[in-house]
C-alpha cells in the first residue's frame, strides 16, 4: 500500500545523480587514467630530477655529510662560476634582442616584394642545422689563419685595401751591413752617402721562395755624379759559400717597391721607391744625408681580428647564435605581420607619416605580443646555451666565454664536485621561472581579451 502525502499526492521519486564529468564531458576517472601514464613520466623525468638536485645542493660532493648552503656560497665566490653567470647575464641580454631585432627588420623589408618568401627561406634554413654542425662551422669560420677562416679572410682584405702590408716583413740587415737600427723597425745608414757613388743596401731574411711576384735579379745603379743612386736587394744565394757578401750576384733579386728616403738633421729631404730589380735614384738634394729604409717596409701582415680570444670570444658565439635563431624570430614575426590590420597602416600613410612613423607607432605596438613570445622563448633558450659554447671556444679561451650549463657540465664530469653542479641546476631553473612566470600571466592576459 502506497504511503500519500499530507495533500493526498503520492511523493515523486528522487532525481538521479548524475556521474562526474570534467569540463570537455568527460569522466573525471577516465581522465586521470588517460594523463596517468604522462603523469609518471612528469615526474619520474621533471619532478624527481628537480627534487633530488635540489636536495644534493645541500650535501657535500660525497653526498653523505649536509654542509648548507656552502655549495650556493660557493656560486658566488669562485670566479670561474662568476664569470659564467656574467657571461649568461650577457647571453640573455645581447642573443634575444638581435636575433628579435633582426628577425623584425627581415619580416617588415621582406613583406612587398616578390622574392621575399625565397629570401625568408634562405634564414630560416640555419634552424636545420644542429647546434653540433653550427659550433664546428663556426669554429672554422673564426679560424685565425686568413686563409682558413672566413671571418678573417674578409676582415683581412677589407684592411689591406686601405693599408696594404710590406712584402718584406722579415728583411733586416745582415752581418756587416752598412745599415744600422734606427728606431722603431725602420733602419738608417751608417755614413752619410755622395752623389755620384752607387750606394749598397744589403738585406737578408726573406727566403727566396717568398719573395714577391715580379721581382727581377738585382741590378748595379748607374753612377750619376748629380744624383744619389743605390740597390736595395737579398744578399743571399742558395747553396753553401756560393755569392759574395755584400755584393750583387746575378741569382739575388732585387727589394722592388721599397721606400727610401734621405734624412738630413732629422728632417726628409727626400725619398723615393726601388725598381723591381731594387736600384732607386735619388736627387742631388740627398747629397751628404743618410738613407733611411722606414718602418713600413718591414710591416708584419695583417692577421685580422682573433675572435675566439679572451676579448671577442662570447661575442663571436652569440653572434653564431643570432645566425641560427634570427630565422626563426622572423618566421614568427612575419606570422604576426601578416594578421595586422592594412587599413591602419593605410590610414596612417594617409594622414601623412613617413614609414618609420608607421613601423614605430603602428607597427612594433601590434607586434608587441608576437615580440614578447619571440624574445622569452630565446631568454629561456640562451639560459642553457651548451653547445656552442663546448664546441667553438678554444681550450684556452673557454674560461672567458664560459656560461652556467657548461659549467655545470664541467663540475659535475670534469671537476667531480656534484654538490657545486647540482646548486648550479638550482640557480638556472630559478633563473628560468621568473621569465616562464611572465610568459603565463601574458597568456592568461591574451585569453581574458
Amino acid at each position: 500500500m502506497k504511503t500519500a502525502s499530507a495533500g493526498g499526492a503520492a511523493a515523486a521519486p528522487p532525481a538521479p545523480v548524475p556521474s562526474r564529468r570534467s569540463v570537455t564531458g568527460t569522466r573525471t576517472a577516465m581522465a586521470v587514467l588517460f594523463l596517468l601514464p604522462t603523469l609518471v613520466l612528469l615526474g619520474a623525468l621533471v619532478v624527481y630530477p628537480i627534487g633530488y638536485s635540489l636536495v644534493r645542493s645541500f650535501l657535500d660532493q660525497s653526498g653523505s655529510s649536509f654542509v648548507g648552503l656552502d655549495n650556493y656560497e660557493e656560486l658566488f665566490t669562485d670566479s670561474t662560476i662568476r664569470t659564467a653567470v656574467k657571461n649568461n647575464l650577457i647571453w640573455v641580454v645581447l642573443g634575444p634582442t638581435v636575433a628579435t631585432a633582426l628577425g623584425l627588420i627581415f619580416a617588415v623589408l621582406t613583406e612587398r616584394v616578390s622574392w621575399g618568401t625565397a629570401f625568408k627561406l634562405i634564414i630560416f634554413m640555419p634552424m636545420a642545422i644542429s647546434m653540433l654542425a653550427s659550433g664546428i662551422i663556426f669554429r672554422l669560420v673564426y679560424e685565425q689563419d686568413p686563409d682558413k677562416g672566413v671571418a678573417n679572410a674578409v676582415w683581412v682584405g677589407a684592411h689591406d685595401t686601405f693599408a696594404e702590408s710590406s712584402a718584406f716583413p722579415k728583411a733586416h740587415p745582415g752581418r756587416e751591413s752598412p745599415l744600422a737600427p734606427a728606431g722603431g723597425g725602420a733602419f738608417l745608414t751608417k755614413e752619410p752617402v755622395r752623389a755620384g757613388t752607387p750606394v749598397l743596401l744589403p738585406l737578408v731574411g726573406v727566403a727566396p721562395d717568398q719573395m714577391p711576384d715580379g721581382t727581377l735579379p738585382a741590378k748595379a745603379a748607374a753612377t750619376d755624379p748629380g744624383q744619389v743612386t743605390g740597390t736595395a736587394w737579398q744578399d743571399f744565394t742558395r747553396g753553401k759559400g756560393v755569392g759574395t757578401l755584400k755584393g750583387i750576384d746575378g741569382s739575388e733579386s732585387g727589394y722592388s717597391g721599397m721606400r727610401v728616403e734621405a734624412v738630413k738633421g732629422g728632417e726628409v729631404v727626400a725619398s723615393t721607391t726601388t725598381a723591381d730589380d731594387g736600384s732607386f735614384t735619388l736627387p742631388k738634394e740627398a747629397d751628404g744625408a743618410k738613407l733611411r729604409l722606414p718602418a713600413d717596409n718591414f710591416r708584419e701582415p695583417y692577421n685580422g681580428v682573433d675572435w675566439l680570444g679572451p676579448s671577442f670570444v662570447t661575442p663571436a658565439i652569440i653572434g653564431s647564435y643570432v645566425w641560427m635563431w634570427a630565422g626563426f624570430a622572423m618566421v614568427l614575426i612575419a606570422a604576426g605581420l601578416a594578421g595586422v590590420p592594412r587599413e591602419l597602416l593605410e590610414a596612417a600613410r594617409v594622414d601623412g607619416a613617413n614609414e618609420w612613423q608607421v613601423f614605430r607607432r603602428i607597427t612594433v605596438p601590434l607586434l608587441a605580443p608576437v615580440l614578447a613570445v619571440v624574445m622569452v622563448t630565446l631568454m629561456i633558450n640562451v639560459l642553457k646555451i651548451f653547445d656552442l659554447v663546448f664546441i667553438i671556444a678554444p681550450g684556452s679561451s673557454q674560461d672567458d666565454a664560459n656560461v652556467l650549463a657548461l659549467q655545470l657540465y664541467r663540475s659535475a664530469f670534469s671537476d667531480d664536485q656534484p654538490g657545486i653542479a647540482s646548486a648550479i641546476s638550482v640557480l638556472l631553473l630559478l633563473l628560468v621561472v621568473p621569465v616562464m612566470l611572465f610568459n603565463i600571466r601574458r597568456l592568461r592576459r591574451e585569453v581574458r581579451r
